[in-house]
Protein backbone atom coordinates (compact mmCIF):
# COMPACT_ATOMS: atom_id res chain seq x y z
CA UNK A 1 0.00 0.00 0.00
CA UNK A 2 0.91 3.31 -0.87
CA UNK A 3 0.71 5.80 1.09
CA UNK A 4 0.65 10.54 0.70
CA UNK A 5 4.21 11.22 2.14
CA UNK A 6 3.07 13.94 4.12
CA UNK A 7 0.04 13.11 6.70
CA UNK A 8 -1.35 15.79 8.74
CA UNK A 9 -2.77 15.69 11.98
CA UNK A 10 -5.36 18.09 12.95
CA UNK A 11 -7.53 18.02 15.76
CA UNK A 12 -11.09 19.97 13.75
CA UNK A 13 -12.67 18.76 11.32
CA UNK A 14 -12.52 23.08 10.71
CA UNK A 15 -8.97 22.19 9.87
CA UNK A 16 -9.88 19.44 7.26
CA UNK A 17 -11.32 21.67 5.54
CA UNK A 18 -8.52 24.47 5.03
CA UNK A 19 -5.86 22.02 4.35
CA UNK A 20 -8.02 19.75 1.92
CA UNK A 21 -7.74 22.45 -0.86
CA UNK A 22 -4.41 22.74 -0.44
CA UNK A 23 -3.19 19.18 -1.59
CA UNK A 24 -3.99 17.19 0.99
CA UNK A 25 -4.85 13.73 0.16
CA UNK A 26 -4.44 11.79 3.62
CA UNK A 27 -5.38 13.36 6.93
CA UNK A 28 -5.78 12.39 10.32
CA UNK A 29 -8.17 13.73 13.25
CA UNK A 30 -7.16 13.79 16.60
CA UNK A 31 -9.76 14.70 18.90
CA UNK A 32 -8.86 15.22 22.19
CA UNK A 33 -11.00 16.81 25.97
CA UNK A 34 -14.16 16.62 23.77
CA UNK A 35 -17.31 14.88 24.59
CA UNK A 36 -18.27 11.52 22.45
CA UNK A 37 -21.50 13.53 20.95
CA UNK A 38 -18.82 15.96 19.76
CA UNK A 39 -16.18 13.68 18.38
CA UNK A 40 -18.84 11.75 16.57
CA UNK A 41 -19.51 14.86 14.75
CA UNK A 42 -16.29 16.43 14.01
CA UNK A 43 -15.72 12.98 12.65
CA UNK A 44 -18.81 12.74 10.30
CA UNK A 45 -17.97 16.01 9.33
CA UNK A 46 -14.10 15.60 8.29
CA UNK A 47 -15.15 11.87 6.91
CA UNK A 48 -17.56 14.11 4.22
CA UNK A 49 -15.31 16.60 3.52
CA UNK A 50 -12.39 13.86 2.31
CA UNK A 51 -14.67 12.17 0.35
CA UNK A 52 -15.65 15.15 -1.65
CA UNK A 53 -11.85 16.01 -2.29
CA UNK A 54 -10.98 12.48 -3.05
CA UNK A 55 -9.19 12.31 0.48
CA UNK A 56 -9.06 10.08 3.09
CA UNK A 57 -9.27 10.23 6.76
CA UNK A 58 -7.07 8.60 9.72
CA UNK A 59 -9.29 8.74 13.08
CA UNK A 60 -7.37 8.92 16.23
CA UNK A 61 -8.41 5.92 18.92
CA UNK A 62 -12.12 6.27 18.26
CA UNK A 63 -12.40 3.39 16.20
CA UNK A 64 -16.35 2.36 16.78
CA UNK A 65 -17.20 5.64 15.74
CA UNK A 66 -14.57 5.45 12.95
CA UNK A 67 -16.45 1.94 11.83
CA UNK A 68 -19.81 3.57 12.20
CA UNK A 69 -18.34 6.29 9.79
CA UNK A 70 -17.34 3.98 7.36
CA UNK A 71 -13.65 5.70 7.69
CA UNK A 72 -10.78 5.17 5.71
CA UNK A 73 -8.17 4.38 8.84
CA UNK A 74 -8.15 4.27 12.45
CA UNK A 75 -4.69 4.97 14.48
CA UNK A 76 -4.04 2.90 17.41
CA UNK A 77 -1.67 3.36 20.19
CA UNK A 78 -0.29 0.71 22.20
CA UNK A 79 -2.90 1.08 24.64
CA UNK A 80 -5.68 1.60 22.42
CA UNK A 81 -4.64 -1.88 21.01
CA UNK A 82 -5.75 -3.62 24.50
CA UNK A 83 -9.32 -2.43 23.29
CA UNK A 84 -9.94 -2.22 19.91
CA UNK A 85 -11.41 -4.93 17.85
CA UNK A 86 -9.53 -5.51 14.84
CA UNK A 87 -11.23 -7.85 13.42
CA UNK A 88 -14.33 -5.84 13.90
CA UNK A 89 -12.40 -3.35 11.67
CA UNK A 90 -10.75 -5.25 9.35
CA UNK A 91 -14.14 -6.86 7.92
CA UNK A 92 -15.53 -3.05 8.07
CA UNK A 93 -12.51 -2.63 5.63
CA UNK A 94 -10.85 -0.35 7.99
CA UNK A 95 -7.04 0.10 7.25
CA UNK A 96 -4.85 0.40 10.80
CA UNK A 97 -2.16 2.22 11.74
CA UNK A 98 -0.18 1.31 14.80
CA UNK A 99 2.37 3.26 16.89
CA UNK A 100 5.77 2.36 17.91
CA UNK A 101 8.03 3.23 20.56
CA UNK A 102 10.36 0.86 20.91
CA UNK A 103 11.17 -2.53 20.05
CA UNK A 104 8.83 -4.50 22.33
CA UNK A 105 5.68 -2.07 20.66
CA UNK A 106 6.94 -3.10 17.31
CA UNK A 107 7.08 -6.57 17.64
CA UNK A 108 3.36 -6.74 19.23
CA UNK A 109 2.52 -4.09 15.81
CA UNK A 110 3.90 -6.25 13.32
CA UNK A 111 1.90 -9.41 14.71
CA UNK A 112 -0.80 -7.72 14.28
CA UNK A 113 -0.49 -7.14 10.87
CA UNK A 114 -1.48 -3.23 10.77
CA UNK A 115 -1.40 -1.57 7.00
CA UNK A 116 1.01 1.05 8.09
CA UNK A 117 3.60 1.69 11.39
CA UNK A 118 4.25 5.03 13.13
CA UNK A 119 7.79 5.85 14.69
CA UNK A 120 8.22 8.56 16.82
CA UNK A 121 8.86 11.20 18.06
CA UNK A 122 12.25 11.26 16.22
CA UNK A 123 13.27 15.12 17.47
CA UNK A 124 12.46 16.15 20.60
CA UNK A 125 8.74 17.57 20.67
CA UNK A 126 6.81 20.01 22.95
CA UNK A 127 3.38 18.94 21.29
CA UNK A 128 2.85 16.97 24.72
CA UNK A 129 4.88 14.79 27.27
CA UNK A 130 6.27 11.56 26.36
CA UNK A 131 8.00 9.00 28.37
CA UNK A 132 10.08 8.42 25.06
CA UNK A 133 13.24 10.45 24.31
CA UNK A 134 14.06 11.26 20.67
CA UNK A 135 14.14 8.04 18.40
CA UNK A 136 16.83 9.83 15.95
CA UNK A 137 17.13 9.25 12.17
CA UNK A 138 19.19 5.75 13.01
CA UNK A 139 16.03 3.91 14.50
CA UNK A 140 14.09 5.10 11.38
CA UNK A 141 16.52 3.23 9.19
CA UNK A 142 15.97 0.40 11.75
CA UNK A 143 12.60 0.35 11.98
CA UNK A 144 12.04 0.16 7.67
CA UNK A 145 14.64 -2.52 7.48
CA UNK A 146 12.75 -4.98 10.10
CA UNK A 147 9.23 -3.70 8.66
CA UNK A 148 9.80 -4.35 4.53
CA UNK A 149 7.31 -3.16 2.70
CA UNK A 150 4.63 -2.15 5.04
CA UNK A 151 4.35 1.91 4.96
CA UNK A 152 6.59 3.14 7.87
CA UNK A 153 5.15 6.81 9.06
CA UNK A 154 7.56 9.17 11.13
CA UNK A 155 6.17 11.51 13.57
CA UNK A 156 7.13 14.07 15.98
CA UNK A 157 9.20 17.39 16.17
CA UNK A 158 9.41 17.40 11.80
CA UNK A 159 9.48 20.22 9.77
CA UNK A 160 10.19 20.65 6.22
CA UNK A 161 13.67 21.34 6.92
CA UNK A 162 14.03 18.23 8.28
CA UNK A 163 12.00 16.37 6.25
CA UNK A 164 14.52 15.33 3.56
CA UNK A 165 16.74 13.51 5.84
CA UNK A 166 13.83 11.51 7.26
CA UNK A 167 12.88 10.05 4.00
CA UNK A 168 16.74 9.95 3.07
CA UNK A 169 16.49 7.30 6.60
CA UNK A 170 13.97 5.36 5.35
CA UNK A 171 9.90 6.53 5.87
CA UNK A 172 7.87 6.74 3.69
CA UNK A 173 5.51 8.86 4.97
CA UNK A 174 6.24 12.21 7.28
CA UNK A 175 3.25 13.22 9.89
CA UNK A 176 3.19 16.90 10.81
CA UNK A 177 1.73 18.47 13.61
CA UNK A 178 2.91 21.83 14.93
CA UNK A 179 4.78 22.89 12.43
CA UNK A 180 1.30 23.18 9.93
CA UNK A 181 -1.25 23.90 12.93
CA UNK A 182 0.78 26.68 15.00
CA UNK A 183 2.99 27.96 12.10
CA UNK A 184 2.17 32.13 11.57
CA UNK A 185 0.50 31.04 7.92
CA UNK A 186 -0.90 27.70 8.00
CA UNK A 187 -1.72 27.41 4.27
CA UNK A 188 1.83 28.45 2.99
CA UNK A 189 3.38 26.37 5.32
CA UNK A 190 1.44 23.14 4.48
CA UNK A 191 1.96 24.09 0.58
CA UNK A 192 5.80 24.05 1.83
CA UNK A 193 5.16 20.84 2.99
CA UNK A 194 3.62 19.17 -0.15
CA UNK A 195 6.27 20.42 -2.29
CA UNK A 196 9.35 19.16 0.15
CA UNK A 197 7.73 16.14 -0.23
CA UNK A 198 7.04 16.04 -4.00
CA UNK A 199 3.11 16.06 -2.88
CA UNK A 200 1.31 17.89 -6.01
CA UNK A 201 0.38 21.71 -4.80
Amino acid sequence: MKLPRVYPIVETAQWVARLLPLGVRLVQLRVKDRTDAEVCGEIRKARTLCARAGAQLVVNDYWQMAMAEECDFVHLGQGDLDMADLPALRRAGIKIGISTHDHAELERALALEPDYLALGPIYPTLLKVMPWSAQGLDRITEWKRRIGIIPLVAIGGLTVERLQGVFAAGADVAAVVSDIVRSPDPVVRTQEWLAAAGNPV
